[in-house]
């Protein structure tokens, strides 16, 4: 009962696993998709038109250029008249003021009571004119507008607008009003200013209801364009007229895809549409790639690879950065094929181009591009180990790219001279850019641990510092490694695995025999043999140290970690049979201490890992052959593996019988090439000799 609820609690930890990568990927991507205006041209006068052809896709009107439309609006406007509301108050209550002020101080300062009259008759005709601020002012004579109407309560007057005053040009009128009978330095002891206010108030709400009028009837089109209809071909110049029509389409094309009802199905479609790609994926990997799942460095690898190029193509698109055909979207199969396998790189590389295409004008033309220059990647990395192999993909996506569209240039132009040359610029700049591919894969290798051929190949090299201090303090267990990495590539071969991966780790499996090389009979000489002052159990753990000793080695020099597999596995949870073997003849019916001669292991969980194992048994057991007969070899071999595959060693990894048929095939062809005794060449007897010869006294030619 217990573990059908272990396993019922694991099910569902790893169905909501797979729902919040399927949430989250699909967020993430919906997210950055453009859903603004669907309008991804440019273009401009007197330019050739760059794209395919254009028809109108519904009616829309074309509205006129901006100058024209700016130029008659003026002119309707000219006959717009601003409404302000004309204050009584302010008069009033300055005359109020001007009364009391004379009877307080002013009638000590004017001559005579005439001054007082003159005053409040300008006061009243200034007043009747209006008084606006000076910025308000201003604004009326820049903007070119005669007359403002005045509004009186209920009644609207028109006034022009140079009759109207400021405060500084009304209390200039009070001042030189009448000269001649009126003297301005007495009138400018009384402080007039005191009585000059603002009494026009703008009436926005009528004023723009006044205007609203007059544009109501304008017409903002000249034209209109009807579904169906050619706009323009690729090749053509963009005159005035086409390009008043394309600025038409790009509005009315914003304006359809900016209600909310627009948005709200538009970002329905675009989860939808993304959820659909990204289930199919996800169903791929259940059904073909299940093992994916496990590794949250694949996994990450994958959807990320998948994410990063839908953003950047929808951030390309909403922002207008560039073309998209300078992308290197080759990269993300070449990256997937040199980590994981070429089935999962073409098709995450397919899932990722549809989802990209949704968000082009033209998604068909896309599509066939990336898809024929993502197999053209895939193809040419199948076995990645030199920088060399980076320049010629990126060479043969470029001209992939080029050949792919001039095909479908003629299939759709049928005209040389419509030919766009910036395409094939975009081709080699993406060309270029996929160089990136290696600096990336070295940051990829890091981030997500894996470990790329490049760095097998590097990491193979006998010059490198680990095993040159190998070959110099063993030699022994070097020419063994070296021998069975071997023996292992050519098995790897021979079933698809993966050879390059096999051979580095054969050459790294024994490593930790430096610590102590005198225990290791491949290193003994003149007969020392230091297990003779050791008891069984303590001479096994001598030897099983080895693993141990080189799983240090190996995270000193900062091995990848798909090579210490190599070294924990190399012997899985085996035993030391020579020491075991010795304990149990020497005691009998006793019960030995299993622990004290069975390696930490684990069992080999790889292809790779298995093949490592069958190959360093049988080598280092085909030194012990007295005679190197077939029979004697073939005898060998199938009892190595047999009794490997009896003791279980290969039940968690995923190598079939008939692969491990063929394994030992191979490893007895090249044992006998290894092990094939030359043909020793007879001596010529002396009696034997021509006459001629031995009166000559000279040898045989051969």
């Amino acid at each position: 009962m217990r573990y059908f609820k272990n396993k019922k609690r694991h099910s569902f930890r790893e169905l909501s696993y797979k729902i919040l990568i399927f949430v989250a990927t699909v967020a993430v991507i919906v997210y950055f998709m453009p859903r603004g205006g669907k309008f991804s041209y440019q273009f401009d006068i007197d330019k050739p038109w760059r794209y395919g052809q254009l028809m109108a896709t519904f009616d829309f009107p074309i509205y006129k250029d901006e100058q024209v439309v700016q130029r008659e609006q003026d002119s309707l406007l000219a006959q717009f008249h601003p409404y302000y509301q004309w204050d009584r108050e302010v008069e009033e209550k300055a005359l109020q003021r001007l009364e009391a002020d004379y009877a307080s101080r002013l009638k000590a300062v004017l001559p005579s009571p005439n001054y007082l009259q003159y005053i409040k008759e300008q006061l009243v005709g200034i007043y009747k004119n209006g008084i606006l601020s000076t910025e308000e002012l201003d604004s009326l004579r820049e903007e070119g507008i005669p007359y403002i109407m005045m509004v009186d309560e209920k009644i609207a007057r028109q006034q022009q607008s140079d009759k109207v005053y400021s405060v500084k040009s009304a209390y200039h009128q009070l001042l030189t009003g009448d000269t001649l009978h009126f003297r301005p330095d007495i009138l400018r002891r009384c402080s007039l200013n005191e009585y000059l206010s603002s009494n026009l108030v703008y009436d926005k709400v009528r004023s723009e209801s006044a205007k609203a009028e007059l544009l109501d009837n304008y017409s903002w089109a000249s034209g209109i364009v009807q579904s169906g209809q050619k706009i323009i071909d690729r090749g053509e110049i963009v005159n005035k007229e086409t390009y008043n029509i394309l600025k038409s389409l790009q509005k009315e094309s914003i304006k359809r895809s900016e209600s909310a009802g627009q948005q709200h199905l538009l970002l329905g479609g675009q989860i939808l549409y993304v959820s659909i790609f990204i289930l199919c994926f996800m169903l791929y990997l259940e059904l073909f790639r299940k093992d994916y799942y496990k590794s949250k460095g694949d996994l990450a690898l994958l959807f990320a690879g998948v994410v990063v190029f839908c953003v950047v193509t929808g951030c390309m698109v909403i922002h207008s950065w560039y073309n998209v055909y300078m992308v290197p979207y080759a990269m993300l199969p070449i990256v997937i094929r040199v980590f994981l396998d070429s089935r999962t790189a073409f098709l995450t590389h397919v899932v990722a181009m549809l989802i990209c295409s949704v968000s082009l004008r033209y998604p068909h033309e896309f599509i066939l591009l990336q898809l024929a220059a993502g197999l053209v990647a895939i193809f040419s990395v199948r076995e990645l180990s030199q920088r060399s192999q980076l320049f010629q993909t990126a060479a043969l996506v470029t001209a992939t790219y080029a050949v792919v569209y001039f095909a479908f240039e003629l299939i759709t132009e049928n005209d040389l001279s419509k030919m766009n040359v910036m395409m094939y610029i975009y081709f080699l700049i993406n060309g270029v850019l996929l160089l990136v591919t290696y600096p990336l894969l070295f940051a990829v290798e890091k981030t997500f641990g894996f470990t790329s051929n490049v760095t097998l190949v590097e990491l193979s090299n006998i010059n490198t510092p680990l095993l040159r201090r190998m070959a110099e303090t063993v030699p022994g267990t070097f020419q063994h490694s070296m021998q069975v990495a071997n023996l292992a590539t050519a098995a790897a071969n021979s079933i698809g695995a993966n050879a390059q991966l096999v051979r580095t780790g054969a050459l790294y499996h024994d490593i930790g025999k430096m610590e102590h090389p005198v225990f290791f009979t491949e290193n003994q000489s003149g007969g020392i043999n230091p297990h003779k002052r050791l008891t069984y159990e303590q001479s096994a753990q001598v030897v099983i140290s080895h693993v141990t000793d080189g799983l240090k080695l190996a995270e000193k020099f900062n091995l990848p970690a798909v090579l210490r597999a190599f070294i924990s596995t190399h012997h899985g949870r085996g035993k030391t049979k020579y020491f075991y073997v010795s304990w149990m003849n020497d005691h009998p019916g006793e019960t030995p201490n299993e622990a004290a001669f069975t390696y930490p292991g684990p069992n080999p969980q790889t292809k790779e890992q298995a093949i490592l194992m069958m190959a360093d048994s049988v080598e280092a057991a085909s030194r012990s052959l007295s005679e190197y007969t077939e029979e004697a070899i073939s005898c060998l071999v199938d009892k190595i593996v047999d009794g490997q595959l009896a003791d279980g060693f290969f039940k968690e990894c995923p190598i079939t019988f008939k692969e491990i048929s063929i394994v030992k095939g191979v490893f007895k062809d090249k044992l006998k090439t290894m092990y094939h005794t030359r043909i020793s060449y007879p001596e010529l007897k002396k009696d034997a000799k021509a006459p001629a010869e031995a009166e000559a006294g000279t040898q045989p030619s051969v």
